[in-house]
Formats: C-alpha cells, sequence, structure tokens
C-alpha cells in the first residue's frame, strides 16, 4: 500500500483546517479533563469521518474530477488509486467511524449515520441544489455537538454557538473554493452559490458567512465564564485573518485563492484553538 498516495487522496494535510476546531471544542466544552481512552476515541473517530468523507467524495466525483482541468492530474482521476481501492478506503473508515462512535457513548452511536449521511450526500449536493456549501458547513456543525454528547452527553449553548461558528466558516471558505470550477460547474450543470448568484455576489455571501462566523465566536465569551481578555485578543486576530483572506479574493483576479484556503485557513484554526487553550490555562 502506497500511504503516501492515499495521503494525496484524502489530502491529510487538511487536517489541520478541522483538528484545532475539534480540540477547540474539547477545551471549552470541558469542566475537567476527559480521560485519555475517551479522547482517543473522539480524536479516532473524527479521523475515521474524515476520511470516510474524503474516500467518498473522491468516489462520488471520480467521472466529474476526469473532466475538470482542475482536477483531471489528480491521483483519483488518474487511476494511480483505483475506484476499487477507494471503495475499499471508505468501507473500513465508515465501519471504523461507527465503531469509534459506539465505543464513546450511545448517544454518539445514535448521531453517526446522520454524519455518514452528510458526508455521502455532500458530493451529491451539488447536482440538486445551489447550496452544497451548507451541507458541507452542517458536518462541521456538527463537529462541536459530538464532542458534547461525546463528553457531557448533552448539547449546550456553547456546542450550539460553536457549530454555527464552525458551519458558516468551512461554508464560506468552500464558497471562495468554489469559485476556481465556476466555468466548469456551469458547462457541466453543477451547481454552487458562485453558479447561482455569480462570481462578486458569491465573495459577498462569503464574507456575510464569515461575519456570521466571528459573531458566534465572539459571543461565546458572554456565554462561558472562564473567557476572558486573551480570548477577546485572539477574536481580533481572529477577524484580522478573516479580513486578510478576503483581501487576497477579487471578483477579477482569483489568482491567490489557494493560498487564502490553504493558509489562511489554516492559521485561523489554529490561532482560534491557541487562543482559547491559553485563556482556559491562564
Amino acid at each position: 500500500m502506497n500511504l503516501k498516495a492515499y495521503a494525496e487522496l484524502t489530502k491529510f494535510e487538511h487536517t489541520i483546517f478541522a483538528l484545532p476546531f475539534l480540540l477547540s471544542s474539547v477545551v471549552l466544552l470541558v469542566d475537567s479533563f476527559p480521560s485519555l481512552w475517551k479522547l482517543f476515541w473522539i480524536l479516532l473517530a473524527f479521523v475515521s469521518a474524515r476520511t470516510l468523507g474524503m474516500s467518498l467524495n473522491r468516489l462520488i466525483d471520480l467521472p466529474i474530477d476526469k473532466q475538470n482541468p482542475r482536477t483531471k492530474d489528480w491521483i483519483h482521476a488518474r487511476g494511480i488509486i483505483s475506484e476499487e481501492s477507494i471503495k475499499m478506503l471508505a468501507f473500513l473508515s465508515g465501519a471504523l467511524f461507527l465503531f469509534s462512535s459506539a465505543m464513546i457513548n450511545f448517544y454518539t452511536f445514535l448521531l453517526a449515520p446522520l454524519v455518514v449521511f452528510l458526508l455521502w450526500f455532500y458530493p451529491y449536493a451539488k447536482r440538486i441544489t445551489y447550496y452544497p456549501h451548507l451541507v458541507l458547513g452542517m458536518v462541521y456543525f456538527l463537529i462541536p455537538v459530538a464532542v458534547d454528547i461525546a463528553i457531557n452527553e448533552s448539547v449546550s449553548k456553547t456546542a450550539f454557538m460553536l457549530g454555527v461558528g464552525m458551519g458558516f466558516w468551512v461554508a464560506g471558505f468552500d464558497v471562495l473554493y468554489s469559485l476556481q470550477d465556476y466555468q466548469f460547474d456551469k458547462s457541466y450543470g453543477l451547481k454552487s452559490i458562485p453558479v447561482k448568484f455569480g462570481i462578486g455576489k458569491a465573495i459577498r455571501i462569503a464574507r456575510a458567512f464569515h461575519l456570521i462566523t466571528f459573531l458566534f465566536f465572539l459571543g461565546l465569551i458572554f456565554v462561558i465564564d472562564f473567557l476572558g481578555f486573551i480570548y477577546l485578543l485572539g477574536m481580533f486576530l481572529l477577524g484580522g485573518f478573516l479580513l486578510y483572506e478576503h483581501s487576497l479574493v477579487k471578483e477579477h483576479d482569483l489568482s491567490k485563492i489557494n493560498k487564502a484556503f490553504f493558509t489562511v485557513n489554516g492559521y485561523i484554526s489554529m490561532a482560534y484553538f491557541f487562543t482559547v487553550l491559553l485563556d482556559r490555562l491562564l
């Protein structure tokens, strides 16, 4: 097995986008540090769910990716990893996700099928709705909800606000990312916010999504007692990163989308995690 090829297939390095938000949820939602045993199963459920989502995305979009100029040279589109191998990866990661969910508690196991459904539905969403970005946002909304259920067996206002913030964060940068495929999607009959509203309006919608993220994250300072000055400073830093991200993407110049997507979003998630961790510790 070529682990490097599979890592490229699932874009394993992109875990940096979501993992810090998962850890932020743990820091914000626990009263005391959870057992290493439970934390292990939470992390395993997260990694296996992400692998499942990427595998399903590659598998379902394979005919499209072979024709899209941006993706036709990707490892699955070139056949370096076979379709059968991708199916096996999806099956194994899905089974591991369900098992990990069951090992956490009964309630996370009940939530797991909804996660699997959304991960399966997301690649199909652009065939039937102009808002597939919100389907992906729903997956991220469930991250803190699942963490709360895993640790506290409940869903708190904190988890809900975190979920809304994370959901609109990923939906916003998914809108920006989809700008790259605007012409192809239109010609192929695929749907997205850029296809429906045009590039200019899509950029403004992405900005609105990220404003919602900022406001919900900022609003946590009124919900969580221990958040204070450090968190407030961190929110200014996060807001600065969001402004910088959107300054890179212009209606008539999309050349810096990859920098906005890959680099800045990594900074955003890491900055948020270290902000909540420092505030909790200090």
